[in-house]
């Protein structure tokens, strides 16, 4: 199954960081957010990737070229006709990754939209290449499969910004709570999409509203309910506080 990888985004919440390169490629831990998301669905049997790039999509596409450059440690002699460079040793990934650039001003579903052409399979998996997860990848595929509709959205409770009260009836306050997470439901991306779903879409379609809308209404849209861990990384504040996690070994989305 291939995995499509929604990259071309401005990040204009997260200047701080994307203003020369795009937010997939911000990093955590040393490696690019993008690379945590594919390391983690890699282990669970994706291997092939197709990466909608836009905005700085040249950065994405230099850093997977030169991946085992990047990776490892060099050796470089310098000095003479014909210097020469080794990795100390391969990489441990084995993935098919097409590239492809669906413009800088392409919406999210126009993106989606463009690939079309590279999907064989009769479903395919689609999320943003800005978000985290320790979603259980074969349970979302096996209840994808079992209602047999045209799309499945990953469904999340999202932290809060703000710490919480709680607040007796007579006015007391009890405890604080740091970023609970909300009662509501919301978009966590990781879509499973049969290929039925590029009817819905067009090249100017934003995917979270009319096709998505459009699918409800069609009653071709399921919801996988995850309880666990999700986060996206819009601000800097949750880049410092996923960088955090990852350095103390305490990052769930981390199962090799």
């Amino acid at each position: 199954m291939k995995a499509v990888l929604l990259a071309g985004g401005l990040g204009t919440r997260l200047r701080e960081e994307t203003e020369f390169r795009p937010k997939p490629m911000v990093e955590i831990g040393g490696k690019p957010i993008i690379w945590h998301i594919m390391k983690n669905l890699s282990v669970q049997g994706i291997q092939d990737f197709i990466i909608c790039t836009g905005y700085k999509g040249e950065v994405i596409k230099n850093f997977f070229v030169n991946y085992e450059l990047y990776t490892n440690d060099t050796k470089i002699e310098l000095g003479i006709l014909n210097h020469s460079s080794s990795q100390t040793s391969p990489s441990d990934e084995r993935w098919n990754i097409e590239v492809k650039d669906t413009g800088q001003t392409t919406m999210t579903g126009g993106r989606l939209f463009k690939i079309r052409d590279s999907i064989q399979d009769d479903f395919f998996l689609c999320t943003y290449g800005d978000g985290l997860s320790s979603i259980d990848l074969n349970k979302l595929i096996t209840f994808h499969k079992s209602h047999k509709k045209i799309a499945t959205v990953t469904a999340v409770h999202p932290v809060t910004r703000f710490g919480a009260m709680q607040i007796s009836p007579q006015g007391e306050v009890e405890r604080f709570e740091e970023k609970p997470k909300s009662d509501q439901w919301v978009n966590g991306g990781f879509f499973i999409f049969n290929k039925a779903v590029f009817n819905y879409l067009e090249e100017d379609s934003i995917l979270e509203k009319e096709p998505l809308e459009n699918l409800v209404t069609a009653n071709e849209l399921m919801a996988f309910k995850h309880e666990g861990f999700w986060q996206p990384m819009d601000t800097y504040r949750e880049t410092l506080e996923l960088n955090g996690l990852w350095e103390s070994n305490k990052a769930p989305w981390r199962i090799w």
